[in-house]
């Protein structure tokens, strides 16, 4: 057996765990693989696949829209809405051309509907409701049934209320496989959907009416460092599919460590003459991008969104700036009342993030690395390019030695002609 086999042996196994989850009622029925031939099973980070089986040959599933405890990250939860205990919601795969039959069971406190986002069904499948269809009531069941005809990454959120429900989690993935492979075979297929939340320090339940100001990104409703790593092994195909059905913001995904192309959206392919090296993919709202690269450099490599208060949680909006300012006089009289006390941010934010933090609440927190701590949260995660990567995906990635920058050597500087500065 050869490595890809094996790796798409592993990815089916992966597959079939996964559907481990909430049972379906249905007989005469057998449960059956979504992977379509020669592909590999999407992994959704911190998230799940959506248990199916085939009845009389169709496809069947279940949706469950209800409220839900969700961790953001250690030490930070929050009372939000999505289907089937969790947000996002399971990742739904299908195959081109097959009949797919879901039913939506509505557990909320208001009326619901699904909107298939980027998917063509029929018109009374579209889940508008009001215009395409009645609303779900609140404790009914509702079937939608219909056949992708065109594979690709598609996306599904409510179209009832969308303002309050999309924006408490109410989102997920719907993956299309093609009926026959596609383009180059991958070893890794990941799913990563961004969002943003209005969660004030403190707060048991996020804002839906916040249009500005969000302050917790998320990767498949997670901050880091509560999200998962991607581990792949060196020389591996890697397949990244990126939604954003957040509430407002578009998000610059940058990659360290590698180039990749952006191989489709969820209006399609994109012709091979079309696509060029990224190291950054703009995923917009409303919309998906999937990317494609080998990884052929190990290490432990970040991937984030490159606005730089989307890579933080929590963070204080509304402080003054004290970058530069005297406040020695100010520490002094303070520390009659509170001993010890010191104002915070005039030299700059770094080292803040190792202050105590009031409960359940993760502001400006930093995550201890291998060589310091690591002043990034929100919308961040890792990469994890290993040789093996099966032998300790949660540990740091192991120098060898002299590859990593350090303090420099006085006699090279002088012979390399550098002079440091005066001061």
């Amino acid at each position: 057996m050869d490595r890809r086999s094996f790796l798409n042996l592993g990815g089916l196994a992966t597959g079939a765990a996964l559907l481990g989850g909430r049972a379906l009622a249905a007989s005469p029925s057998r449960k059956a693989p979504v992977v379509a031939p020669g592909g590999v099973a999407v992994v959704t980070p911190n998230g799940s696949s959506l248990p199916t089986r085939l009845v009389r040959g169709v496809r069947v599933g279940h949706l469950v829209a209800e409220s839900v405890e969700h961790e953001f990250a250690p030490g930070l939860s929050a009372e939000a809405w999505g289907y089937n205990g969790g947000t996002p919601g399971p990742t739904i795969e299908l195959v081109e051309g097959e009949r797919v039959r879901i039913y939506v069971t509505n557990r909320l406190p208001e009326p619901t509907s699904v909107h298939w986002h980027g998917l063509v069904v029929p018109n009374g499948m579209d889940g508008v409701s009001g215009l395409t269809q009645k609303a779900i009531p609140v404790g009914e069941t509702y079937l939608y049934e219909f056949t992708p005809r065109r594979a690709g990454t598609y996306m599904y959120h409510p179209h009832y209320d969308e303002m309050t429900q999309i924006a408490l989690g109410m989102v997920g993935f719907l993956i299309v496989h093609p009926r026959r492979p596609e383009g180059q075979p991958v070893d890794r297929d990941f799913a990563l959907m961004t969002h943003e939340w209005s969660l004030p320090v403190g707060a048991r339940r996020p804002d839906p009416l916040a249009m500005s100001d969000f302050n917790l990104l998320t990767f498949n409703s997670r901050a880091f460092p509560g999200t998962e790593p991607l581990v792949v092994g060196v020389g591996e195909r890697v397949r990244i599919r990126l939604g954003n059905l957040g509430p407002m913001d578009h998000h610059p995904i940058h990659l360290h460590g590698l180039s990749f192309q952006v191989t489709a959206t969820d209006g399609g392919t994109v012709p091979e003459s079309a696509r060029y090296p990224e190291t950054t993919a703009l995923v917009p709202v409303g919309a998906t991008r999937v990317l494609e690269f080998v990884a052929d450099e190990p290490g432990d490599w970040p991937m984030h969104c490159h606005m730089t208060h989307h890579a933080m949680t929590q963070m204080g909006h509304g402080t003054p700036n004290l970058i530069g300012a005297d406040t020695s006089a100010v520490d002094a009289r303070m520390r009659r009342v509170v001993p010890g006390y010191m104002t915070m941010g005039t030299t700059g934010m770094g080292g803040m993030m190792e202050m105590p933090v009031p409960a359940n609440s993760l502001p400006m927190r930093a995550t201890p690395g291998p060589f310091g701590p690591i002043e990034m949260g929100g919308m961040f995660t890792i990469l994890k390019v290993r040789e093996n990567p099966l032998e300790d995906p949660d540990g740091w990635y192991r120098h060898p030695a002299g590859t990593v920058a350090s303090l420099a050597d006085p006699a090279r500087m002088k012979a390399d002609g550098i002079q440091e500065p005066e001061l």
